[in-house]
């Protein structure tokens, strides 16, 4: 083989691994080094380094701009950001939240003691399913929780008109879709609010940080008050809070990442690509869909769904094989939120409910991409995962044999 391996070359088979080096999921986007050093320098110069600072505010109102919002709240990270978002509109009881999605969704809600309801997904695509919303609402529901997952938009109609007849608060988790469109309109101003992330393995990242973007110009102020232990002025406390500001370092990144904004989705869709074309035709191995022809998407997650039985090897063994290679693929949101703490003791039952979440959550694998990731590796890492598909049952047997099983 020109590219991959043969069988017996495989590293978890005691061959040599194919790279040295580790390929990463969520490897960083550093954008241009000298234009951040540049900030850096004027910053330490001005001497202002958090406290709603000149960097925080250009990034603020930029974010806005781009997304054709009016109000950017922008916080130290988005999970912070989730939980004042969730107390600036006043939800209690239940909300219903996916059942794929990170922990953070769920756990905005139950630091708060609200009750996070998790609600199955579309198969399709992978966000929660508007019509098992209805099913899920009781007495004590106050909210929809709603993730445009791998950036790929919710169905936001559907949602916001259960959320208007049942008279519930709309919200969204939008780490994964900035950049994004639904039905032609920048995904940001939908519902009550969106929440951004600006995390480090983001494709626009600010080392650590977050946002809510919204139209409603009282619940940016009262996120503004909550992100400042509820100051308004110097000496005037009028609301609890807590202290989520984002410093000036890190809004100077995310100014720089903003500016390399159109390259870094050029690059990351160029990777996709690079994946569907290395991976067709493998049986039982499939990149999620992105179709630019109907939304904008910014291509940031290579998502890869492995049927097992049709692949003839498993997802896991998959991802352990990647592994050896020094490729660090990873599982995504495996096992499901509702398999760990505090959910799986005081849910024990849910995934009864979550049929569709719970197959997608036992087949999903994220493959390194971004600025990071040449399109040889892709092709590497492409042949590695077509070397093990095509010896799926030799493999699966010579490991057994090693362990005794």
């Amino acid at each position: 083989m020109s590219l991959g391996k043969r069988i017996d070359d495989l590293a978890i088979l005691g061959g040599k691994p194919e790279f040295e080096y580790k390929l990463h999921v969520g490897r960083p986007n550093i954008g241009d080094r000298e234009a951040f050093l540049a900030r850096v320098n004027d910053m330490l110069d001005r001497k202002w380094l958090s406290n709603n600072g000149p960097y925080v505010q250009e990034f603020e109102a930029r974010i806005a701009e781009t997304l054709g919002v009016k109000h950017c709240v922008v916080m130290c990270n988005a999970t912070l950001a989730l939980e004042i978002a969730v107390r600036a509109l006043g939800l209690s009881g239940e909300v219903i939240v996916p059942g794929f999605t990170a922990a953070a969704t769920p756990h905005s809600l139950q630091w708060q003691y609200i009750t996070p309801v998790f609600c199955d997904i579309k198969y399709a695509t992978h966000n929660i399913d508007p019509d098992r919303v209805e099913d899920m609402i009781t007495p004590r529901t106050t909210g929809i929780l709603a993730v445009h997952l791998w950036g790929r938009p919710c169905d936001v109609e559907a949602l916001q008109e259960i959320a208007d007849r049942r008279g519930l608060k709309l919200l969204f988790d939008a780490a994964h879709a900035f950049g994004c469109t639904y039905k032609g309109k920048m995904i940001g101003g939908f519902g009550e609010c969106e929440i951004l992330s600006f995390h480090a393995t983001k494709f626009l990242n600010s080392f650590e940080g977050g946002a809510v973007v919204t139209n409603d110009a009282n619940l940016a102020h009262k996120a503004r008050l909550m992100k400042v232990y509820g100051f308004e002025g110097p000496d005037n406390v009028i609301y609890i809070g807590t202290n989520a500001k984002m410093s000036e370092v890190c809004a100077a990144m995310g100014l720089t990442s903003l500016e390399c904004l159109d390259d870094l989705i050029s690059a990351y869709r160029a990777n996709y690509l690079h994946y569907r074309k290395e991976l067709a035709g493998i049986p039982g191995v499939s990149c999620i869909v992105y179709d630019d022809a109907v939304e904008k998407c910014n291509y940031q997650y290579l998502a890869v769904e492995v049927d097992g039985q049709t692949a003839g090897i498993s997802r896991d063994l998959l991802v352990r094989l990647l592994h050896a290679e020094n490729v660090l693929a990873r599982r995504h949101f495996y096992p499901g939120c509702h398999k760990m703490e505090p959910y799986k003791s005081l849910f024990p039952h849910a995934g009864l409910l979550l049929p569709e979440t719970e197959k997608l959550a036992a087949r999903i694998m994220l493959l390194p991409t971004g600025t990071a990731v040449n399109v040889d590796e892709i092709s590497r890492v492409c042949a590695i995962i077509r070397t093990a598909v095509e010896n799926g049952p030799e493999i699966t047997d010579r490991l057994n044999a090693q362990s005794g099983g």
